[in-house]
């Protein structure tokens, strides 16, 4: 990177988050070490052996656990002479993929007592791990060390730190050690760009208290991608795909569109990850089907192979719809054009099935899957036994149960809470005949758990039957029924009932309210909002 040591040690010590640390401060050594590897040689004739044994497993990812690792490495201490740290390394490495970021730590803070001396490549690992440890600033103190022992920090250095401060959620940190760097002559390559561009994209698919400040987190990765382009540095396709990504997160289907035309037009091709993310986009909109379809077709005529994802988005929103038929006709074109089915594509199409209540196909399709060598899921069978629970099948239900668990499936949570349904609905619907009428509090917990169980067609329906019965809707039941359509993007159904809300005098409440504001909701309902408010909100 070519600068002096005093020069990149003042662009990073104002970014240590919890305080600077020396490296040396957390070390400790295991003083039976030396011992070990005296007591226990490894004869030089299987040395090469071994090495190539640990060089395949590190290079294709092939240990077994963790513990054939260490056993590994232990044998490597063994070794005399020892292996290179390049070889230590691409173990360390390994590890780390594997998740067990305080194993290696360890092990590199141990490296001393076994007559090893870490390279950059090695600190490179320890501070990916402290990153991982949500610990930035011990990876500020490696850096601190990488530049006492005379080594130069590379762009996987700073790439890996900025990293890690997005992983905290410091992304103005991010931008500002990047500004500092080019203050100092460092000039950002594509790769330290694209961090910092998916890490604010990533704000917004984890980020669970949503406001307006994401926009401007989205903006302001616009913004960086600007700069990128007018200092040089020509972002690429996964660049482009981060921003498409970010800003689909927050319905702006029409600005990554934009983007896209913008990729085409700088000879960068997108790929099917670019089109599968605006494809699933659109379809999540509800009534966007045939703009999806129109991504789909262009995605197809440039040569782009759809694959499993982008498929299933098709086909999930054509059985949202109620289109049973053009689904079967995309489930049928993904098979014809050589795409690999899954368990997730049969599941969508059961799941289709069992809304439309033909819960006869569903269960057809579902004995295919045996036939096929295909093995259900617990998802398969929760929504058949959902689905035999909408059709008034309890019987079936319990049966579908009872084997799922014959076949080695194991229930989960969901499975009980819509066998609890059933039951509840059974007692529900046997009422009249026991002489009983529901009041509004059954009706509204009746509608409620329909709502949780994602059977939105019979809570409105219930609804519907309510002053039928001599059984007026209150606030609270239409507030329930309005949370659960915009719960399931249910957006035009939504609006019928806030209108009737507005129309009785009835207030939206707090939740309501909150998903109403909210960026995921279709923005033609939210003029509704201040009209169905409480006159002191």
């Amino acid at each position: 990177m070519g600068k002096s040591t005093s020069s990149l040690v003042s662009i990073y010590s104002g970014l240590i988050i919890r305080g600077s640390l020396s490296f040396h401060a957390f070390t400790y050594s295991t003083n039976n070490n030396s011992s070990r590897r005296e007591n226990a040689k490894i004869p030089s004739q299987n040395q090469n052996q071994l090495l190539k044994s640990v060089r395949d497993h590190c290079k294709c990812g092939t240990f077994k656990n963790l513990d054939h690792a260490l056993g590994l490495f232990d044998k490597m201490l063994h070794m005399h002479p020892l292996p290179s740290i390049v070889d230590f390394t691409c173990m360390f490495g390994s590890i780390a993929r594997m998740k067990h970021y305080p194993v290696v730590i360890t092990l590199i803070r141990d490296m001393g007592s076994f007559g090893s001396t870490p390279d950059v490549c090695t600190l490179n690992v320890l501070i990916n791990c402290y990153c991982h440890c949500n610990r930035v600033d011990f990876g500020f103190s490696v850096l601190a060390t990488i530049l006492k022992l005379g080594y130069q920090p590379n762009h996987i250095t700073l790439t890996t730190l900025l990293k890690g401060i997005c992983l905290e959620g410091n992304i103005s940190g991010a931008v500002r050690l990047v500004e500092e760097m080019e203050n100092k002559g460092y000039q950002p390559d594509v790769i330290t760009c694209e961090t910092i561009v998916n890490g604010l994209c990533k704000i917004g698919e984890t980020s669970a208290a949503i406001s307006l400040c994401e926009d401007k987190l989205v903006t302001e990765a616009l913004n960086l991608l600007s700069e990128m382009m007018s200092k040089g540095v020509q972002p690429n396709v996964v660049t482009y795909n981060c921003l498409i990504q970010g800003l689909c997160n927050f319905g702006q289907w029409r600005e990554a569109a934009t983007l896209l035309n913008e990729m085409t037009q700088r000879k960068i091709i997108p790929n099917v990850y670019t089109f599968s993310i605006l494809v699933d986009t659109l379809c999540k909109e509800g009534m966007m089907l045939i703009e999806a379809k129109e991504v789909f077709t262009e995605m197809v005529q440039r040569g782009i192979e759809p694959n499993s994802v982008t498929y299933n988005s098709l086909i999930d929103n054509y059985c949202l719809q109620n289109k049973m038929d053009d689904a079967i006709k995309a489930f049928n074109m993904m098979v014809e054009r050589g795409c690999s089915l899954d368990v997730t594509s049969i599941n969508i199409l059961i799941n289709g099935y069992c809304k439309s209540k033909k819960i006869d196909e569903a269960m057809r399709l579902f004995h295919e899957m045996s036939n096929k060598g295909m093995i259900p899921n617990v998802v398969t069978y929760n929504t058949l036994i959902g689905g035999f629970c909408q059709a008034k099948r309890p019987q079936a239900a319990f049966q579908l149960f009872h084997n799922m668990q014959a076949f080695g499936q194991h229930p989960d949570p969901q499975t009980y809470a819509i066998l609890k349904l059933t039951t509840a609905r059974e007692l529900f619907y046997s009422l009249p005949t026991r002489g009983l009428q529901p009041n509004v509090p059954t009706y509204n917990s009746m509608i409620k758990g329909l709502c949780q169980e994602g059977l939105i067609d019979e809570a409105c329906e219930l609804l519907e039957k309510m002053d039928g019965n001599g059984c007026s809707p209150n606030n609270r039941t239409y507030n329930k029924i309005i949370q659960g359509l915009l719960q399931h993007n249910e957006t035009s159904k939504a609006t019928k009932y806030l209108q009737i809300i507005v129309d009785k005098g009835f207030s939206a409440d707090a939740t309501t309210a909150s998903m109403l504001s909210s960026n995921q909701v279709d923005k033609n309902i939210q003029e509704f909002l201040h009209a169905s408010l409480p006159p002191n909100r």
